[in-house]
């Protein structure tokens, strides 16, 4: 009776250099996929030349990509559910490959809607399935860094991919720039099969298995938090160019540089959630859903001057700490559903990012000006900082029901 169960005993955790090498090539990963995603704004005048296209329609193609995104998240993760992660991993990434080279291929406009579809299916999987890994191969108290750093790769992405993929597009061709994403997948893939051992430990999963467990509330009330409070970002920097030239009044040639110190502020929030998730748990969806509620009720306001909008777009970009702190929430609460809650929360950040736009479009066609997104995202933030009340009141109230 004394003696410990053998199931007891703690994970053996790889070498510190090899946990580093390992988060490395799963940012890689992140890395590849945010410049696919993002490229596609500043590639848009290509994209309208070389399909003979206008502007709205390229605006489908980055729709197609979102959609596939939203779908393939859940579904990639149910249908891989019995794979380990490192299969699971190596397979979505050569998809995503695949996905990008027929990207590059496509020969018509129609071809290219299917390819960047196509592309989206294996992005919140990949996502999901690396946060699980960086969580696992790391000490307990460290898993929200673990995270923050492979996201970096996406963050690392909007910073320099973006300006990359759209100097690539105009030098040569838009191809080249879904061509080279490419060709870092199929490297991000030799990577994690050269560093990630599979672990001899990890339990199968079946699709029921995940389904059955995914269907609690804090699974939902988490997802719903980053659908819902997460669109306040997007609403502003959906609309964040004609913003820049109609209010605050400054050439077009300041736009790369907005996106720019909006990549600065999202790698800052990438490390300030993995820090902050690692010491307040939960509790750190209200701080930074409160940074952010704050930042984006002030962003009409400091909008208005040239020396005040680019330190709020850097603060914009931080409101992306809500990554990190709600993959590790879904960490805590999924239970079985692992794979399918990790991958699913990109799936919510697909609906924000459909959802914020949506809204400030509204907003913008009411007449209620350019700067009202900030005051629209403010109230997508507020939203979610209510879920979050909501669900930090049924998880007490459920707590109390066990005691008793």
């Amino acid at each position: 009776m004394s003696e410990m169960c053998p199931m007891a005993r703690p994970p053996v955790l790889p070498p510190r250099r090899t946990r580093l090498l390992i988060l490395f090539a799963l940012a890689m990963g992140g890395f590849a996929i945010g410049t696919s995603e993002f490229a596609m704004m500043g590639l848009m005048p290509n994209l309208v030349r070389g399909f003979g296209v206008d502007e709205p329609a390229v605006g489908h193609l980055i729709s197609s990509y979102a959609i596939g995104v939203v779908i393939g998240a859940p579904l990639l993760a149910i249908l891989g559910a019995r794979l380990s992660r490192r299969s699971l991993l190596l397979a979505l990434m050569t998809f995503y490959a695949l996905g990008n080279l027929a990207s590059a291929l496509a020969p018509n406009y129609a071809s290219m809607l299917v390819a960047r579809f196509v592309a989206g299916l294996p992005h919140g999987a990949y996502f999901g399935v690396a946060m699980l890994v960086a969580a696992s191969i790391s000490p307990p108290a460290q898993r929200g860094t673990a995270m923050a750093r492979v996201l970096l790769g996406l963050s690392i992405a909007i910073l320099v991919g973006n300006p990359l993929a759209t100097w690539l597009g105009q030098q040569l061709s838009w191809r080249w720039t879904f061509g080279l994403v490419s060709v870092v997948a199929m490297l991000t893939v030799v990577l994690v099969a050269r560093f990630l051992a599979p672990d001899p430990d990890e339990q199968p999963q079946t699709p029921m298995r995940e389904l059955r467990a995914f269907n609690t509330s804090q699974v939902w009330y988490a997802l719903l938090i980053g659908a819902i409070g997460f669109a306040g970002m997007f609403c502003v920097f959906s609309y964040l160019a004609p913003t820049l030239t109609e209010v605050t009044g400054v050439a077009e040639s300041w736009i790369p540089v907005a996106l720019a110190a909006f990549g600065v502020g999202a790698i800052v929030g990438n490390i300030a959630g993995g820090w902050l998730v690692d010491r307040l748990q939960f509790a750190a969806v209200a701080v930074v859903l409160g940074w952010s509620l704050l930042v984006l009720l002030l962003f009409p306001l400091v909008a208005q001057a040239t020396w005040s909008i680019l330190p709020a777009i850097v603060a914009v970009g931080t409101m992306g700490a809500l990554a990190p702190v709600l993959q590790t929430r879904l960490m805590d609460v999924a239970g079985d559903a692992q794979t399918l809650a990790a991958a699913s929360n990109h799936a919510a950040f697909n609906t924000a990012n459909a959802l914020g736009p949506w809204l400030g479009g509204i907003a913008i066609s009411a007449g209620l000006g350019w700067t009202s997104t900030g005051y629209v995202g403010a109230a997508t933030a507020a939203a979610g900082l209510a879920v979050y009340a909501w669900a930090r009141h049924a998880e007490r109230r459920r707590a109390l029901q066990h005691a008793a």
